[in-house]
């Protein structure tokens, strides 16, 4: 999913690392809102890309809550026992 060449991550780590300022859920989305009109910005606004856009940042989404999340919830399930 996210996993793009190591070149291509330095170049937009040494970016991504200096807003490192994100403290907030609302700074996050505005953040994460801002990266897609900056990818549509020189694209045609069509259906494709602006669901490729859309997609992209719903497929960040499960990659994070299937890495992290999930795994708390398993976790706890592990610590507490299983609802059934």
């Amino acid at each position: 999913m996210p996993y793009i060449n190591k070149n291509d991550r330095d170049q937009f780590d040494a970016v991504l690392n200096q807003i490192s300022v994100i403290t907030k859920k609302g700074e996050l989305e505005y953040c994460i809102f801002k990266l897609m009109r900056i990818y549509m910005k020189d694209k045609e606004w069509r259906y494709s890309t602006l669901h490729d856009t859309c997609y992209a940042a719903s497929h960040c989404s499960d990659e994070f809550r299937r890495r992290f999340l999930d795994k708390r919830e398993d976790d706890a399930i592990t610590n507490n026992g299983d609802v059934i």
